[in-house]
């Protein structure tokens, strides 16, 4: 398995529509990367507003081969249309790596 992580930096005072991200975007996210690998994907959103991150996306992967088709794959301009919608942050991606 790999995971990605998804950080969007910001504050409390950076929109960011929550309720969209949690009901809309992580299944539209589940429906169009399961084909290719995706395991799971979840957000969390950090109690502490001074870390400096407004949301906080996990992605697993079956192995990194996936996750490489999963965001080379056009379904993926679906996914990166509905994060506009979320909020005007552009997301940073991360890959943890098994040891």
């Amino acid at each position: 398995m790999i995971t990605m992580l998804v950080t969007y930096a910001g504050d409390e005072r950076t929109p960011f529509d929550r309720d969209h991200w949690i009901n809309v975007h992580f299944p539209l996210v589940r429906e169009t990367w399961g084909p290719y690998g995706l395991l799971s994907a979840s957000g969390f959103f950090p109690r502490d507003n001074d870390v400096g991150l407004v949301a906080i996306g996990v992605v697993n992967f079956r192995d990194e081969a996936a996750m490489e088709t999963a965001l080379k794959s056009p379904e993926t301009a679906r996914i990166m249309a509905d994060v506009d919608v979320v909020t005007a942050i552009k997301p940073q991606r991360s890959i943890v790596r098994p040891l």
